[in-house]
């Protein structure tokens, strides 16, 4: 988990997101969500994968905050505002 802010000053929190199934390459992928405790609003970006979740915490520790907000604009852009929506969309467009 690492905390960084966004482009306007908002906090936001990255980790580790995990895709259930027996399919393990792949299976960590980038997850963001606001920092307030209030918001359920969180985005993925399914391009941002992992084997490990070892692999993921690492990297996420070092991604500096500029990588962070530019992971973060990506997954706002796409609209993918949950796992299950994202793994809908890629399976729809065969990605």
């Amino acid at each position: 988990m690492r905390e960084f802010e966004d482009e306007t000053g908002a906090r936001w929190v990255a980790e580790v997101g995990m895709r259930p199934g027996k399919d393990f390459k792949g299976r960590y992928y980038f997850l963001a969500r606001p920092g307030d405790e209030g918001s359920d609003e969180a985005v993925v970006l399914m391009d941002v994968r992992w084997n490990s979740e070892r692999t993921a915490r690492r990297t996420l520790q070092t991604m500096s905050e500029v990588e962070l907000r530019r992971r973060l604009r990506s997954a706002r852009g796409r609209g993918q505002s949950s796992p299950s929506d994202a793994l809908q969309r890629r399976a729809s467009t065969g990605t």
